[in-house]
């Protein structure tokens, strides 16, 4: 019989063996993650790297590490007297010998794509806090992983697994899933937004948003929707749930109304469909909160098969629907970063991801945020020209959308009206990028009746 995560954790400890990470990013979720990694015995953040390595010492300053636990002048040292390494140099710590997981949080889909190339390579296992590069060629990174017989994981901590860890135990428990997703503060105008409008829509002082850590681009992206499109297209492809025909519609909900308002149209709920994703708002649409809010949490909405279930949903105090129909389970928080270690030792003792890709349903086209003139230059999620819509994987291979993650440093070359969801031929891009040269294989192989579209 296996022993838990923490009983192998602490027989590594004992053998002078720990499991070593490597981080590529050091944002805010590495930073929530290193204020948890030193206490936990027998693992080991052998390296670190940042393009900007200053900040990267800062972040673990912020996270409680003392000066001298991160100034090994090597990675060699640093295995050899357990601190961690700081550098900008990705490729050593990709190749270096004796890192037995990769954590990729640079938030850059074309970064992050090839970080996960060379993890994989390297034989490294990969836990990939990177969505956005998940979302551009997810499904082609984990076949690869599994054929390199290394793991590919989603962070748990962050919303997309903890959702998919719903979804596997809605379906271990003989349940179909009706939808599952997130909550999230929503307005439709909120589309619109830009770095330069973001924090007077969150309400932070300027002495918060000047302390350094908040990147405006960042929270823009989980303002103007983008961030929720591109979590649902994970979810989606990574539990084979399927995205509404029109992706994703915000509905204002409470964690008490889950079971009524994410079940299908047809029994009086929301939802054009069953077996989907959707996420729920924290605001009502004339700007009200809603009382009871899920902004932070996640959710889980299935269907009782018969009267008996539907007798044991009312006898043991699930939240359901007025019938008994639809029942609800929900998380009301997360912890990003400070759950990351979950994933980390799932993927190195365990070899077990929190959630991987296997399908290819969801995909996240980037849509004007404005009217757009031919000769603008894309500036990507979370910035000033587009925000990323939620569309099945069909409609978008149909009408050859670009994908939200390769829509940055692309030039215009059609007049692109606000709202309008932008194609591959509206812009000037380079065929021969490796980051497109692995989209279109990971179209060819999880797409093949539309690739050629």
């Amino acid at each position: 019989m296996r022993n838990s995560l923490l009983q192998e954790l602490a027989a590594r400890a004992e053998a002078d063996k720990p499991l070593r990470v490597g981080v590529i990013g050091a944002g805010k979720f590495a930073t929530m993650f290193f204020s948890q990694a030193r206490r936990l015995n027998g693992l080991h953040l052998a390296g670190v790297v940042d393009l900007a390595r200053d900040k990267a010492a800062q972040a673990f300053l912020r996270a409680g590490w003392p000066a001298e636990q991160f100034e090994a002048p090597d990675l060699g040292e640093a295995m050899k007297t357990g601190s961690t390494w700081l550098s900008e140099d990705a490729e050593a710590l990709l190749c270096a010998g004796g890192v037995d997981v990769i954590v990729e949080a640079t938030g850059d889909p074309v970064a992050g794509i090839g970080h996960a190339l060379k993890a994989m390579d390297q034989g490294k296992h990969l836990v990939m806090v990177n969505v956005e590069a998940d979302v551009v060629a997810g499904p082609l990174l984990a076949r690869r992983a599994r054929r390199a017989g290394v793991v590919y994981s989603l962070a748990y901590g962050d919303q997309p697994a903890l959702i998919c860890e719903l979804v596997d135990w809605a379906r271990c428990s003989g349940f179909e899933v009706v939808c599952a997703g997130k909550g999230t503060k929503y307005l439709p105008q909120y589309h619109a937004s830009t770095p330069d409008t973001v924090w007077e829509h969150y309400g932070f002082s300027q002495a918060k948003v000047a302390g350094g850590e908040l990147n405006p681009r960042m929270f823009n992206s989980f303002l103007d929707g983008t961030k929720s499109a591109i979590e649902m297209a994970a979810v989606a492809n990574a539990t084979g749930l399927q995205p509404q025909a029109e992706g994703l519609n915000f509905p204002p909900c409470s964690q008490d109304r889950l079971a009524e308002v994410c079940r299908p149209g047809s029994s009086g709920g929301c939802l054009s469909r069953s077996g989907t994703v959707e996420v729920v708002s924290s605001l009502q649409r004339d700007g009200r909160p809603v009382s009871g809010d899920l902004r932070w949490g996640v959710y889980v909405t299935f269907e009782a098969p018969n009267d008996y279930v539907r007798e044991c949903f009312a006898e043991y105090g699930l939240q359901t629907d007025a019938g008994g129909d639809y029942a609800a389970l929900y998380r009301p928080v997360h912890l990003v970063g400070m759950e990351l270690s979950v994933s980390v030792l799932k993927a190195g003792l365990a070899g077990e991801a929190t959630g991987c890709p296997t399908a290819f349903a969801g995909d996240v086209v980037a849509t004007a945020k404005r009217n757009l003139s031919a000769g603008e230059v894309l500036d990507g999620e979370g910035g000033y020209t587009v925000y990323g819509r939620l569309q099945p994987s069909a409609t978008a291979m149909r009408t050859r959308g670009l994908p939200i993650g390769l829509a940055h440093h692309v030039t215009l070359l059609n007049y692109v009206p606000a709202g309008v969801p932008i194609g591959w031929a509206d812009v000037r891009h380079d065929p021969a990028d490796p980051a497109v040269l692995i989209r279109r294989e990971m179209e060819q192989v999880f797409a093949p009746g539309w690739a050629s579209i």
